[in-house]
Formats: structure tokens, sequence, C-alpha cells
């Protein structure tokens, strides 16, 4: 007995001493189509270019390099590229592509088609071939919207903008005209090559013009709902939603990417309105913060139709689907009533914002989700009412009229909307995403590995 269990001991302790080794890992093959690699990059790109955003992005390419079966396949995705790379066992070397996004139009249309193209792929519907037809159709397709309506929907955004600030005919008609005029002016810069930059300088100045002229005529009461209707026309609420998504999801490069372009826009918007109305005051053209509408906040049947309004505009502009059409508009009015019922609560406007946001994001995700779309489309527009116009052209005012502290302090204070605006919608999204199993394509809880780090430790 003694001997066995010495013996034992002296076998136990040499495997301890000398284990065996572990079980080679599967490796995948060497071949694999190529094919593969060049669809997941052109999906990729179609989906970032037509304003998703970097997660959605992420997921949608894993998602066809899954059902595609890409060996060992890392997605890499910023805010102007892509790439791809794939790692074939059996000492094949890797494979790895990569595509640069140089122009971005938002087409939220293509959005909805390419996640159904996704999520075709994934359950195993699209073989390659057919894929890459799909994909190729979905590219040469035509939005749902003529060019034209894209541009008088920039002058109706404008004019519902006009009205949801207390103005009437006059006010929504010459909203109209300037926005369209200040856009046509700013696409003609831009096909004589002029930057970004100035183009929206350039058109929110005719914005900022037309409420002057009225100034001059003898209507001051009317300039801050024609010059907000024309900003609210620009300010970014599409890139705006997607950079704070970025954010808080951890692509912290593309969201300071994001935001940089963000401030840039609000900036060139900014820099016209402030310069025409630096020009007014040396002039001798009263512009006073007196004219100012007290509390353009009211619950009227006027202005509920409004807000619809100013969403389903927005949302064409977009190139949405015809169907989001309609949700919208409900998103719209319902921000707007919130909203307004929070400040008659005497709640702070950035506060008000915030929380309405919440509920649009809350109720378009779980729509979206039920009709396994993506987000975008439906949320995006429907916080386009309480996008801050107004707040600008009182910092602008204040600015320029001796009041500086003031002035900057509404500055800030419109930039606090814009992004308690952005933070809600996402933070609706994310109250959504939490009580979910899966998701559009591969975006269920446990796609996003990053949220379980610890922070701070």
């Amino acid at each position: 007995m003694g001997r066995a269990t010495e013996r034992l001991r002296r076998g136990w302790q040499a495997l301890m001493n000398n284990p065996p080794p572990e079980p080679l890992e599967d490796e995948p093959g060497p071949v694999f189509d190529p094919r593969a690699i060049d669809l997941v990059l052109r999906v990729g790109e179609l989906l970032l270019a037509s304003g998703e955003s970097t997660e959605r992005v992420n997921e949608a390419m894993l998602s066809l390099a899954v059902a595609y079966e890409i060996p060992r396949c890392e997605v890499e995705v910023t805010f102007t590229s892509l790439l791809v790379s794939a790692h074939p066992g059996q000492g094949a070397p890797p494979v790895t592509g990569s595509r640069a996004i140089r122009r971005r139009t938002p087409a939220y249309w293509r959005l909805t088609a390419l996640h159904e193209l996704v999520q075709q792929a994934s359950i195993g519907m699209l073989d390659l071939g057919d894929a890459r037809t799909e994909l190729a159709r979905i590219k040469r397709g035509r939005g749902p919207f003529p060019p034209w309506l894209l541009v008088v929907g920039l002058g109706l955004i404008a004019a519902s903008a006009g009205v949801l600030g207390g103005g009437g005919p006059i006010v929504a008609g010459t909203a109209f005209v300037a926005t369209v005029l200040g856009d046509r002016t700013a696409a003609a810069l831009a096909r004589r090559g002029i930057a970004e930059f100035f183009q929206l300088a350039v058109a929110a100045a005719i914005g900022a013009s037309a409420a002057v002229i009225v100034v001059a005529l003898g209507s001051p009461g009317r300039a801050p709902t024609i010059v907000t209707g024309a900003i609210l026309a620009l300010l970014p609420g599409r890139p705006l939603v997607a950079s704070i998504q970025d954010g808080i999801t951890g692509d912290l490069l593309s969201a300071a990417a994001r935001l940089l372009e963000v401030f840039l826009i609000i900036a060139a918007i900014v820099a016209g309105l402030g310069a025409v109305v630096y020009l007014a005051v040396y002039a001798g053209v009263r512009v006073d913060v007196g004219d100012l509408p007290p509390s353009p906040a009211l619950l009227e049947p006027v202005r509920v139709v409004a807000a619809a309004g100013v969403a389903v505009t927005f949302a064409i502009t977009l190139a949405v689907p015809r169907s989001v059409l309609i949700p919208a508009a409900i998103g719209g009015a319902l921000i707007w009533m919130i909203y307004v019922s929070l400040l008659h609560l005497e709640v702070a406007p950035v506060l008000a914002a915030g929380v309405s946001a919440v509920v649009i994001g809350l109720a378009g995700s779980a729509y979206a989700r039920r009709k396994q779309a993506p987000s975008l489309p439906f949320v995006v527009p429907s916080i386009s009412p309480l996008l801050p116009g107004m707040t600008l052209y009182r910092s602008m005012v204040e600015l320029n009229s001796g009041d500086a502290a003031t002035g900057a302090l509404s500055l800030v204070g419109a930039l606090s909307i814009a992004l308690a605006l952005a933070a809600g919608v996402n933070l609706g999204g994310e109250l959504v995403r939490a009580f979910q199993h899966v998701g559009l394509s591969v975006s269920g809880r446990g796609a996003r590995p990053a949220a379980r780090r610890t922070r701070g430790f």
C-alpha cells in the first residue's frame, strides 16, 4: 500500500511539472471568398455616409462578417474611414481592406433598406451573390421624395418654425422665401468649391437679413420669428444626436469628430447671424431684445400643429421612408406638448428639453424595435421643434447691442438645450436596449462588452 501511494505521489508530481500540451485551437481554413470583405466594406460605407451612428455601423459590419464566415474578422469604424481585417489560419496571410468616407448625405431611407439587408443576411436568407445584387440596387435607388421637395422642405421647416414661434402667414412666407434663397445661394457656392462653413454662414446671413428688412419696414415684432425659422432649418440636429450617441457608446474618436462638425456648423450660423445683426445695429436699425416674444411656448392648437409640421418637413429633408412621416408628426407634436407642460410647471428649459427628449427617445426606439428598423429616422425629426433657434438669435442680439455677458449666457443656454436634446434621445434608446434580449442585427445587450468594463479603477 505504501509503495502504491509513493508511485501515485511521484506520478502526480511529474504530471504537475510536465503538464500535457494544450489541444490545438481549431483554426479556420485559409480559403474564403474575398467578395465578403468587399460587401462588408461597402455596406459600412453606405451606412456611415447616410448618417448612421458609428456603433450601428460596426454592428452591421460584424453581422455580415459572421454571416459570410470571414475568419477572425476585425472591424474598425471611424468618422471618415472603415477598415476590415480577416486572419485565416494554417499560415495563410491576413487580408485587410479599407475605404474612406469622402461625402456624407443624410438618406435615412437607405438606412432602413441596408439594415433589412443585414437582417436577412444574418438569418441566412441571402447568399453572398444575392446580397451584393441587393446592395447595388440600394445604392442606385432613388429616395422617396423628388429633389425639388427636399429644397421646398427646408423652406417649410422655416415657415412652420415661424408659426411655432407665434408668427402668422406673413412671417411664414418671409421665412420660407429667405430659407429657400439661402439654400440655393449655398448650393451655388458649393458648385464653385466654397467650403461648407462659408455656405452655412451665407445662408444664415440671408435669413437674418430678411428679419432686419422687416424691422426696418416697421414690424420689429415679426423679425425674431422669421430668423428663428431660418436658423432652425440649418441647425445640426442629425450630427448632434449621432455625436452624443458615439460618445456614450465609447467611440470617442468619432464622437469628437462629430462634435467638431456640430461646433463648426453652429459657429458658421452664429457668424452669419452675428455679422448681419452687427451691421444692422451699426446702420441704426433698431434690433432690440425687447422685440423678442416673451413666452413663445404655448399649448395652442396652432402651435402643436406647427410643431408637427416642423418634424414632418425635417423628416422630408432627411429623406426618411414615407411610412415614417406620420410617426414623425406625432413625435413632433408630443415633444412640444411635453416641453410646454414642463415649462408651465416651472421646470428649467434645459431640464424640460432633456426630459421631453427622453420620452421621445424611449417611444421612438421602442417603435423602431417593433418595426425592426433603425431608430434615427423616428427620433431625429421628432426633436426638431425644440432646437434652440430663438435662443441663438437672442444671444446674437444681446452680444451686438452692448450686453455681452447676457449674450454669452444665452449662447451657453442654447448649446445646453441642444446637448440636452441629444443626450435625452440617446438615454431613451438606452432604456429600450437595457430590457431587450436581442436587437437589430447583433445589437443586443451582449453585443456591447465594453459596457461591462470598470472605469476609474
